[in-house]
């Protein structure tokens, strides 16, 4: 892949993000009506977005799970997902219990991959999440991460003792489907997760893969399967 290719990616891919981020300071009452469904059949879904993400970033996704039948839970306490990855487990499973949902399937974002398996691994809630459906998630951090100003990013860095603690936990991997872009100008170190299922689609970007109808299909069809046994 030439430079040009990469950097127009880039651009592309901050675009998207900065264009979603001023949609989600528009109010929305969705939140209210994605969870419903007159289909007991359906999957029931936890939306947990990425860094500095609300759930509506995820919306274009989510407005697609619930028009295929599925009841899609967002967690507002989660606010725009600032907090340590074991803090925001811990809201995500309190939201499971207070809901009372079982067999969830987590659809997540980025950083919201790794709050979500260190729920399924580590959270006394675990056994409500039958799988996770994770996006474009630094399974094994990010090296930009490394010389971010900030904490929070900073978190995501290979060496960050949570990274690596949560990458040697092997004990859920094969309840996860790792969905990811050939080229992700955040990830250069990929999404591939030991024991999980890798799909990488022919997209480009970290951000804009969250409406690529190529995404969209490929969620599609892990929720209409049962799952890992």
């Amino acid at each position: 892949m030439q430079r040009g290719e990469q950097a127009f990616a880039w651009l592309l891919d901050y675009l998207y993000a900065g264009a979603w981020q001023l949609r989600a300071l528009l109010p929305s009452k969705l939140a209210k009506q994605l969870p419903t469904s007159s289909d007991a059949q359906v999957e029931q879904i936890v939306l947990v977005p990425g860094i500095w993400e609300s759930w509506q970033f995820m919306l274009p996704l989510a407005r697609d799970l619930h028009q295929a039948g599925h009841r899609v839970h967002v967690v507002p306490a989660l606010g725009y997902n600032r907090g340590t990855v074991p803090a925001m487990s811990e809201v995500v499973a309190q939201y499971l219990a207070k809901a009372d949902l079982q067999e969830v399937v987590l659809v997540a974002h980025s950083k919201g991959g790794l709050i979500g398996k260190h729920l399924m691994a580590a959270s006394t809630q675990g056994y409500r999440v039958n799988r996770m459906i994770a996006i474009s998630t630094p399974f094994s951090g990010s090296s930009y991460a490394r010389y971010a100003p900030i904490r929070s990013l900073r978190a995501l860095s290979p060496n960050d003792t949570g990274v690596l603690k949560l990458a040697a936990n092997l004990s859920v991997n094969a309840r996860i489907i790792s969905i990811f872009s050939r080229f992700d100008p955040h990830i250069p170190g990929g999404s591939e997760l030991a024991g999980a299922t890798n799909i990488k689609l022919e997209t480009m970007g970290h951000f804009r893969l969250l409406n690529d109808q190529r995404l969209k299909q490929a969620v599609c069809e892990h929720l209409s399967s049962t799952g890992p046994a």
